[in-house]
């Protein structure tokens, strides 16, 4: 049997950028629904969407930013 070969370190990420990205692209779909009413269907939920985009993205950054410190 061959001798396993250790693990590689954790890589070094910034994770608070991709959080970022993915909040920027829920505010703009956001402000793009609010600005084109005939994009947002009758039922509102894809306005609902970008509102808890936003809400678990702030919630992700929170998060991000504590476990950095």
């Amino acid at each position: 049997m061959r001798d396993r070969r250790p693990d590689p370190e954790p890589m070094k990420t910034d994770d608070r950028t991709a959080v970022l990205v993915g909040l920027v692209l829920w505010i703009v779909a956001l402000v793009a629904l609010l600005l084109v009413p005939t994009l947002a269907d009758s039922n509102g939920w894809a306005l609902w969407s970008c509102v808890a985009g936003i809400a678990l993205g702030v919630l992700g950054l929170i998060y991000t930013s504590i476990r950095r410190h």
